[in-house]
């Protein structure tokens, strides 16, 4: 057996022990990177480090340390309040409410997990009132939080922005977090269609102003994740989420009684609540209004001057933490740390590949199909099908070096079809056995979780089956980048 064939099935089994048990995979992957480097490629450990990216480590932990900024005075809470109230009390724009508020917390930062524990279980408690579908509600949040996960500044983006930039391939930023966003916004569309949203338009209209804690409900959503509907292999990243959920507090408009609900103690609860004091997360104070403005610093810094996101991000962060001390004192605990480790411990053992010729090799293999359009549908369902089960940030750093030599040959655009395999590997995350999808499983009050469990599994495995191919069409074909 080769040496790069061995590599290969090390990273295979990766995969497989991190779905299975609660091991993050970047440590696995840590492990793996110096047991084939020293037994099979006869690398030393400088050769090993050779393969760390450095530069994607301060990135992923400056921006999700400004988050955790954000996170901690208040500030998303206030842009949760915000958002909720650009509806006017209309149940119809609800849905799309919550599709926007998920898509611009992760577009400014936010884990994708992260801000789905904060929104799903706000959004599932409208759905349950206001008798909206479950399924439509759950997958506007996924979906809005995947649609704005591919921007500039945000953790995904950062991530295949680096990787593309590592691998010398030609990439657009913003090519890449529009083509995600479009794909997302047509499935919500779909779904929004499919599933009643229509039919919202004949309800009456919410009313201010009470508030809708989170933080309870999201806490219990957390820590209620079922065991089959959360696999080990989300563990890393659903980490990262918890504290965020549990931490989450977020109102919303209370309404007009709609009648009979399917569950009674969520409908009483606003009326409970809006008789206590008046919640602070809807005012604006000097620690947010300067958190907001240094949200907008970072958007301007790397988009207009072409600034480093992550030596950007954490210099703000480092100015608010110096103003606002106590805001900040816990925010370097809830970095997104076991995100970091993963990312890092992935790249690195794609670097002990590349030290040892598996990428060469591997891209040679795929390129010795002999048609490169279905070597490049092929790479988009193997992400799409292992990133329903796995963590969707591992699959995109493994899958898309791999891809270097085949792409190197110029007969398919880099630009598509890296944006194909991105959109293959994350819009798949409303799988139940995703820390998304498992996320708003257990957020949903007043429904039949088995019943919920198979509408989500099926409708998963609907966006495996058919996004791949279509995102290949749009994309790939074309022979964009």
């Amino acid at each position: 057996m080769s040496a790069e064939l061995i590599s290969i099935l090390v990273l295979v089994v990766v995969f497989v022990i991190a779905t299975t048990r609660s091991i993050n995979m970047g440590a696995l992957a840590f492990a793996a990177a110096f047991g084939v480097g020293e037994l099979v490629a006869d690398l030393d450990a400088d050769k090993i480090f050779a393969g760390f990216p450095g530069a994607l480590f301060v990135v992923l932990v400056g921006v999700t340390y400004l988050f955790a900024i954000a996170r901690a005075n208040g500030t998303t809470d206030w842009l949760v309040h915000a958002s909720i109230r650009l509806v006017r009390g209309r149940v119809v724009l609800i849905p799309w409410v919550m599709f926007v508020l998920t898509g611009a917390l992760t577009a400014i930062g936010a884990v994708s997990p992260a801000a789905v524990a904060i929104v799903a279980p706000i959004a599932l408690s409208f759905a349950a009132r206001y008798h909206i579908s479950p399924l439509l509600m759950g997958a506007m949040v996924v979906h809005g939080a995947q649609g704005g996960g591919f921007s500039p500044i945000s953790i995904y983006g950062t991530i295949v922005n680096g990787i593309v930039e590592r691998e010398k391939l030609p990439g657009n930023e913003i090519a890449l977090f529009l083509a995600s966003l479009v794909v997302n916004l047509v499935i919500a569309a779909v779904v929004f269609v499919l599933f009643g949203g229509l039919k919202l338009r004949n309800d009456d209209s919410v009313t201010e102003t009470a508030s809708v804690s989170a933080s309870s409900s999201s806490s219990s959503a957390s820590s209620s994740v079922p065991s089959s509907a959360a696999p080990s292999s989300a563990s890393s990243v659903a980490t990262s989420a918890v504290p965020a959920a549990s931490s989450a507090s977020a109102g919303a408009d209370t309404v007009s009684d709609p009648g009979p609900g399917p569950d009674a103690d969520a409908k009483s609860a606003p009326e409970d609540r809006a008789e206590g004091p008046e919640d602070d997360t809807t005012r604006l104070n000097p620690a947010r209004m300067a958190t907001l403005a240094a949200l907008v610093a970072l958007v301007v810094a790397v988009l207009a001057f072409d600034l480093d996101a992550g030596l950007t991000s954490i210099t703000l962060a480092v100015l608010l933490s110096t103003f606002w001390p106590e805001d900040s004192r816990t925010a370097v605990t809830q970095i997104a740390w076991p995100t970091v480790l993963l990312i890092c411990g992935v790249l690195t053992y794609v670097g002990v590949l590349d030290e040892m010729g598996t990428i060469d090799w591997a891209g040679e293999g795929v390129s010795d199909i002999g048609v490169p359009l279905l070597s490049a549908v092929l790479l988009c369902y193997i992400g799409a099908l292992v990133s329903a089960f796995a963590s969707s940030v591992g699959i995109m750093g493994a899958l898309i070096p791999l891809a270097v030599p085949f792409l190197a040959q110029g007969e398919i655009g880099a630009v598509g079809m890296v944006a194909a395999l991105a959109v293959s590997a994350t819009v798949v995350d409303v799988s139940p056995f995703s820390t998304n999808g498992a996320l708003v499983l257990a957020a949903a009050p007043g429904v039949d979780r088995e019943r919920f469990f198979r509408q989500l599994m099926v409708y998963g495995g609907v966006v495996v089956a058919v996004v791949p191919a279509v995102v290949w069409l749009a994309l790939v074909v074309p022979h964009w980048g």
